[in-house]
């Protein structure tokens, strides 16, 4: 996949942002040569990953090449963070959106501006996109928001269905490094640079244990979530993510329920922009985000106001792997979205463990208390498509399927294609107060391989709300709906479908206080499958080869490693997971810093005690340079008992290689039904 060389732009690597409080932001701008005398539109990436040396690489990648297509970028750190002032906080604050206004107003009255401006970005600035959309400024009139959401609490990194997840304490873990590292003293001077990071580090914060003290969907979840009033937006916006990626269900949120001009794209990806997207294929993502900024901030009537409301990828069959380069399949247009052209199919789980169009009435139940290790075969709950020995993705599920309840259609006579959010309803008693579900879709071969399709968690606690919780009464049957995480996928002639049911999914979800039995009436028990019943209608969808600018150069003295390993201690009967990404050690050129860093994550629970189940993150970064080294290491660990979980922490800075500052962190945090 080709880089171009970019010409006609210039670069300021330090643009200083004032804010009314007195803080200064750091920006990197990317401009037209000729952008003062012909002022253009802004796009603005916000973003706490620093952009002299973190992002560096990527942010010349989208912004020289929407700079050489007529655009001025604008590339900021949030404040707290790379060699902005002030202090970080937590994500997604208040005044994280404040600010965004002022840089907005800020950047759009440089004399290179044409007034007008949108906003780009992944995961956090998909995140900052959307929420500053829902503050209205009058420069925004488009975004594009890739893997990002709605809703803080029920599609984010933290709680799943109501259950806590291990992304908790991956993230967790990286915020508390990022939110430790010193600004770079050849932007604000060696006589600041100390005295910044000094504030940072007290200011520093266990960001996962101050997570943990939110288990329910609070006014804290509520801040930032733009689902709690979409008519708030109206801007153009973009949606963009992966079948892979954590964030899926967003996309089709937007689109749905947003009255300004709104339009999906979902492919086969982790969590990456989709002109590097893995699995492939990879498209002309960046010549899409041009096509969607001409239209709405240079009035350039190119049609990107009438594409498809939804373009999806239909992926086929394919044999399970942790890692795939490619996933085969074809594109879908569907001009409205809901799409008449999918209808939902009733089928309903029966006493005997099949899966048909007709009720089973005869009143016969089904148990199941799974395995705690239930789960490891899955995927991560975000993927990020990283190097083959990554392993992010689901394995083939026989092992899972082995804890679970599972219920099989008949072979298929016809090749059945699901596209969007299925649904099941459980009619379920638990022995305990508190207890989890999960229900998993998977495609079983003739040869009995397993693959995942998709799946759904939910905390039976929060069976009827989020925010106000409740325990079961054990023995008692509740009604019960989840959803499927959305996807588009062909199940072949003479495959089954499986709806896999568990009461334990770790290490995604932390595990219940007890082991737990849940009972399944099946008579009361349907599956409403989201099937691609006609294509008729449908628009034609292609796309650029997939671009970027060629970046500056970097040299690097180890190359990044991305390692998963999976092991059970036979007389112990623990078993651990653990997964270590290595970004090795490199020199961005330009500036001649070097940079190391990786984080390690260690997920262990032993065989018959949900209590046993531990995570500890560990992560190490540094900068160096004749004139400067800093160095951060640190490390969370989460452990629990029936009542709390216990959350302990320490961080440790180094001036070349003498201790700067130290941190040590240890609370205990009260099981809220969770």
């Amino acid at each position: 996949m080709p880089s171009v060389v970019i010409s006609g732009v210039r670069t300021v690597e330090t643009h200083w942002i004032a804010m009314s409080d007195g803080r200064k932001l750091a920006a990197r701008l990317f401009l037209p040569v000729d952008a003062e005398a012909n002022p253009v539109p802004l796009i603005l990436e916000y973003i706490p990953y620093r952009r002299r040396d973190g992002t560096r690489t990527g942010d010349d990648e989208m912004h020289l090449f929407f700079a050489g297509h007529g655009y001025a970028c604008a590339r900021v750190d949030i404040s707290g963070t790379g060699d902005s002032d002030g202090l970080l906080g937590d994500e997604y604050v208040r005044r994280e959106q404040d600010d965004g206004l002022e840089i907005l107003a800020h950047l759009c009255a440089q004399p290179w501006c044409s007034g007008v401006a949108g906003m780009i970005g992944i995961s956090w600035g998909g995140f900052s996109g959307l929420q500053v959309a829902a503050r209205r400024p009058p420069q925004l009139k488009a975004i594009v928001t890739a893997c990002s959401t709605d809703d803080r609490y029920a599609c984010d990194a933290h709680y799943n269905g109501g259950l806590l997840i291990n992304d908790n304490f991956g993230w967790g873990g990286a915020l508390f490094s990022y939110a430790a590292l010193p600004p770079d003293p050849a932007v604000v001077g060696e006589d600041r640079w100390r005295e910044m990071w000094k504030r940072r580090l007290d200011d520093h914060k266990n960001h996962a244990a101050e997570w943990m003290k939110h288990q329910r969907r609070d006014a804290f979840w509520k801040q930032g979530s733009v689902c709690e009033d979409f008519s708030a937006i109206d801007c153009a916006v973009l949606a963009v993510g992966g079948y892979l990626d954590g964030y899926t269900q967003t996309i089709f949120n937007l689109v749905e329920n947003l009255e300004a001009p709104a339009k999906g794209l979902c492919g086969p990806w982790g969590h990456k922009e989709p002109n590097s997207g893995v699995p492939g294929p990879a498209i002309g993502y960046l010549e899409e985000c041009i096509r969607w900024f001409d239209r709405w901030l240079k009035g350039i009537d190119n049609g990107a106001d009438r594409d498809p409301d939804m373009r999806l990828y239909l992926m086929d069959y394919a044999t399970p792997h942790s890692h795939m380069d490619e996933r085969s399949g074809r594109w879908l247009g569907f001009p409205q979205w809901p799409a008449p052209q999918v209808a939902s199919r009733e089928l309903w789980l029966d006493g005997k463990g099949g899966l048909g169009a007709a009720r089973d009435g005869r009143g016969v139940t089904l148990a199941i208390s799974s395995p705690l290790t239930t789960g490891v075969q899955g995927q991560e709950w975000c993927p990020y498509g990283q190097g083959r020995i990554a392993a992010e993705g689901a394995r083939d599920q026989r092992a899972d399927d082995g804890g679970s309840l599972c219920f099989d259609s008949a072979p298929m006579q016809a090749e059945l294609a699901l596209a969007g959010v299925s649904r099941i309803r459980l009619r379920i008693a638990a022995d305990k107060p508190q207890a989890q579900v999960c229900v998993r879709l998977t495609d079983v071969a003739p040869d009995g391989t397993s693959a995942l399709i998709t799946f759904a968690l939910l905390n039976l606690a929060h069976r009827d709300s989020h925010e106000f919780p409740t325990p079961l009464t054990p023995g008692r049957f509740e009604e019960v709906e989840l959803s499927l995480k959305p996807v588009a996928q062909v199940i072949p002639v003479g495959h089954r479908l499986r709806v896999a049911i568990s009461s334990s999914y770790w290490p995604m979800a932390w595990p219940s206080p007890e082991r737990t039995t849940l009972t399944l009436d099946p008579a009361g028990c349907r599956l409403d499958l989201a099937v691609l019943a006609s294509e008729e209608g449908l628009a034609a969808v292609a796309f650029e080869e997939a671009l970027w600018a060629e970046p500056g150069p970097v040299t690097v003295k180890e190359p990044a490693r991305q390692l998963r390993s999976l092991t059970t201690d036979l007389p112990t009967e623990r078993t651990e997971l653990t997964a270590l990404s290595d970004d090795g050690r490199f020199v961005i050129e330009e500036t001649g810093t070097e940079i190391t860093s990786w984080r390690r994550k260690v997920y262990g629970i032993d065989a018959d005690d949900p209590a046993s189940c531990t995570t500890t993150v560990t992560c190490h970064e540094e900068f160096s340079r004749p004139d400067w080294n800093a160095r951060v290491d640190c490390e969370i660990t989460i452990s629990c008992d029936r009542d709390s979980f216990r959350a302990r922490g320490w961080l440790r800075a180094y001036e070349r290689g003498a201790l700067f500052a130290e941190r040590t962190y240890d609370e205990v945090i009260p099981r809220d039904c969770m």
